[in-house]
């Protein structure tokens, strides 16, 4: 009997032995695709950090000119209400008050859309017609910007027009384009919004629904309070999109840096002033060219701060399910 059982416990130790010795020379065996792949995914990784950098530095340096300029004063520039490099006037409230302006109005727009849709996509709509909707719905982020512009000025201007008189409503306007920039942004919000719905755990619908809940109980109650981090990320993601689109707004928002509350009236964003300076002959090291760059720098702390917001609101309010 004890013999048996230290042959047993040999064979084992045996076994053991040859299963360590195959997965110590699994482990050494060379694999030469999977390092390629590691250097591929590492190559890709150092290729945006490095672009990233890049355009910090030439803008930072440009914007830099800028500011060291005699006729530029830092104060002046984040409190002055007037923006006319040409007679030496650098104050950029103007075209930060019109950039907040129609990112206001698009995000009152595509935000009840944008959610409404979420919830329907992810609590009302069965699989089938989601696997219509939502594609269809993604169309409207692959629309060239400059056919919405088009479509801001066109379409957009004179509906506001009929409706409220074009004696109150310029031709050029930051309503029109702030309404189809909240169109724009529509497919951004319910897509990530409804992914974000479609990650509550069922069992947290089921509980409801068997303690009496109706479908609308649980999608307001349940799912909503439960996904929303994504939902503010959403939120967060669609309005930086919209502080930082350009064709729109220089095609139907105005053309001069004008201070003012009114939506209706013409007003230039940020975007839209880099794009008519830079599309203008203007030379190089002047005082119009590296005020391009000072506004670049704004519009990317702006962005960089509401990145920021976005990722500590996130911590703040995931949930974690088991």
């Amino acid at each position: 009997m004890a013999k048996q059982l230290n042959m047993q416990a040999t064979r084992r130790l045996v076994g053991t032995n040859k299963q360590a010795t195959r997965t110590r020379s699994l482990a050494k065996r060379p694999r030469r695709g999977e390092r390629v792949i590691h250097g591929i995914l590492f190559l890709c990784g150092l290729v945006s950090i490095l672009t990233t950098v890049g355009i910090v530095l030439v803008l930072g340096n440009e914007a830099l000119l800028f500011f060291r300029d005699e006729r530029v004063n830092l104060l002046e520039f984040v409190s002055g209400t007037v923006w006319q490099p040409q007679i030496g006037e650098f104050g950029i409230l103007p075209l930060l008050n019109a950039t907040l302006l129609t990112s206001l109005i698009a995000l009152l727009v595509a935000l009840p859309l944008g959610l409404g849709a979420a919830i329907y996509l992810s609590e009302y709509a069965s699989p089938r017609v989601r696997s219509i909707l939502k594609p269809i719905l993604e169309v409207l982020a692959g629309v060239p910007t400059v056919v919405y512009g088009f479509f801001a000025l066109t379409f957009m201007t004179p509906l506001l027009q009929r409706l409220l008189g074009q004696d109150t409503v310029e031709f050029q306007n930051t309503a029109a384009a702030g309404i189809v920039m909240g169109l724009m942004i529509v497919p951004i919000i319910s897509s990530m919004s409804e992914d974000a719905l479609s990650a509550v755990p069922l069992a947290l619908r089921e509980g409801a629904y068997g303690l009496g809940a109706t479908r609308f109980e649980v999608a307001t109650r349940i799912v909503l309070p439960a996904a929303l981090s994504g939902i503010v990320a959403a939120t967060i993601v669609g309005v930086s999109r919209a502080i930082g689109e350009t064709m729109i707004v220089a095609i139907a928002a105005g053309g001069r840096p004008f201070l003012t509350a009114n939506p209706f009236k013409a007003a230039e964003t940020m975007t839209g002033h880099i794009a008519r300076i830079s599309g203008g002959d203007i030379s190089y090291g002047s005082i119009d060219y590296t005020s391009v760059y000072a506004i670049g720098l704004t519009l990317f702390v702006l962005t960089l701060a509401l990145n920021i917001l976005s990722q500590r609101i996130v911590r703040r309010f995931r949930e974690v399910y088991e």
